[in-house]
């Protein structure tokens, strides 16, 4: 990862870093961004090969270990020393990562990749790779089709839990983002040889929101095993997608996890 990676930052105090999913983009966290910049430096970042983030001259880095080295890299390049971070799907299978490599102070993931079987992950990434293909429809087309909150519900629906709150903008923008990615198919190949099986030793939360429709939420049970000293949040009524379900309650989550809640009472 270089210095050519796009990202937004916001606020003041220990620096945290938002890492989005697959598909997604840096704009995935603007429903928290404002609450955390109250208390933390947020950096949140377009991965390579999505949102505007161009794809690495030498190419995407062919496994987990690779990309966590380059996103370490990144953090590097701000001057930034072991900073907290977030993550929401592959986001958050790369902050687990990065706190089992001791490259941070605390993680918090939601809904992070990692967790699933075979199967599910097939359905995962068909899901994703059915919705993209939806996303090839005319600018101007889902521009128009957009300002029905039926048909957003229709196209966000397997992302959110109250596709509702999504604006026609914001559908937009997301569908485009979907789209464009240029990393897309090469993070999904990665993807289907990757299972998490790290160690962290900083302090970790892991939140799951109880109507994900990607990864589903049964895969949270896994990841209890997988990190019995982790702190396990259910996140009631949401989606893969829970920033934009629930902002409030991801907020505090996050913050719980960094320890900002505490500074702040």
């Amino acid at each position: 990862m270089t210095a050519k990676v796009v990202y937004e930052r916001r606020g003041a105090g220990e620096p945290l870093v938002l890492l989005h999913g697959i598909g997604h983009h840096w704009q995935a966290w603007l429903p928290v961004l404002d609450r955390l910049a109250e208390v933390h430096d947020v950096i949140a970042i377009d991965l390579p090969g999505f949102g505007l983030s161009p794809m690495p001259a030498d190419g995407l880095p062919q496994d987990m270990a690779k990309t966590v080295e380059g996103v370490a890299a990144f953090i590097a390049e701000l001057g930034l020393d072991r900073p907290h971070v977030a993550g929401n799907s592959l986001g958050g299978a790369i902050a687990l990562e990065l706190a089992g490599a001791g490259l941070v102070s605390s993680a918090t993931a939601l809904s992070p990749a990692g967790f699933w079987t075979p199967a599910e992950l097939r359905w995962a990434i068909g899901t994703l790779t059915a919705h993209r293909w939806g996303t090839r429809l005319p600018q101007p087309i889902m521009r128009a089709m957009f300002r029905y909150g039926a048909f957003r519900a229709l196209c966000f629906g397997m992302f959110v839990a109250r596709a509702s709150g999504i604006t026609a903008e914001v559908a937009l923008s997301d569908a485009l983002a979907l789209r464009n990615g240029p990393a897309f198919h090469a993070v999904a190949r990665a993807g289907r040889s990757y299972l998490y099986r790290g160690s962290p030793t900083v302090p970790v939360t892991v939140a799951w929101g109880t109507r994900d429709m990607i990864l589903l939420y049964r895969q949270a049970a896994r990841a209890r095993v997988a990190l019995p000293e982790a702190r396990h949040i259910d996140l009631p009524g949401c989606g893969h997608v829970p920033m934009s379900d629930d902002p409030d309650l991801v907020a505090s989550v996050i913050l719980a996890t960094t320890g900002a809640d505490s500074a702040r009472k």
